[in-house]
């Protein structure tokens, strides 16, 4: 593609809301749930302030989703399963960009953003 994508949409592999929350986190405790994106996202009560960092540098906008929030275009896109990191482009198709295995970083920040930016370049 000559333009880059207008957005970038990470699907965490969670429903958000209280219960949601609840959910995976007790489901993380027990360790039947797991959300690769959760890990390079947030720290363990709250979003690592490096994400936020490396977010407010990259020249994409970067919009997080939970799996009960996404829209039907974006049901539709995840494609390779999630979480997952969907591409939207200017005529509003969406392409997924970095799948599930992808995301398994052991929560680096640094190693999500050099995943995606070859992720990016090879689309």
């Amino acid at each position: 593609m000559d333009q880059p994508p207008t957005e970038l949409i990470g699907i965490y592999h969670a429903d958000g809301g209280v219960m949601g929350e609840l959910r995976y986190v007790l489901g993380k405790a027990r360790g039947s749930a797991h959300c690769a994106l959760c890990d390079i996202t947030h720290g363990s009560l709250r979003r690592k302030s490096a994400w936020d960092s490396a977010c407010a540098a990259f020249a994409i906008p970067i919009r997080l989703v939970h799996l009960n929030e996404r829209s039907n275009d974006e049901i539709t896109a995840c494609t390779i399963g999630t979480p997952t990191v969907l591409a939207r482009w200017e005529d509003g198709t969406l392409t997924p960009v970095l799948g599930p295995a992808d995301l398994e970083v052991d929560g680096s920040v640094a190693v999500f953003f050099d995943r995606l930016n070859a992720a990016l370049t090879q689309l």
